[in-house]
């Protein structure tokens, strides 16, 4: 890798405030907000809006839709007789 070109790579706190879900990972995203973590050390904190936690794919309260439904009232209405 070249010297001096890349951006630095540590490890960063993302929060998801609204499921209460925080993790700890490494990223080049920069914050000036801190946060102290379990270990002890303070880390920076990025704030996200959706997480794993709060996304509805993944917690299963994601909603289905009938397309089954869709298709015959289209084909009821257009298709031929």
């Amino acid at each position: 890798m070249k010297q001096g070109i890349h951006p630095e790579y540590r490890p960063v706190v993302f929060r998801d405030q609204s499921a209460g879900y925080a993790f700890l990972t490494r990223s080049t995203v920069t914050s000036e907000r801190t946060v102290q973590w379990e270990d002890g050390h303070v880390y920076p904190v990025v704030d996200v809006d959706v997480s794993s936690a709060s996304h509805p794919f993944y917690t299963g309260r994601m909603r289905t839709l009938d397309t089954a439904g869709r298709v015959e009232r289209f084909k009821r209405r257009y298709g031929n007789d």
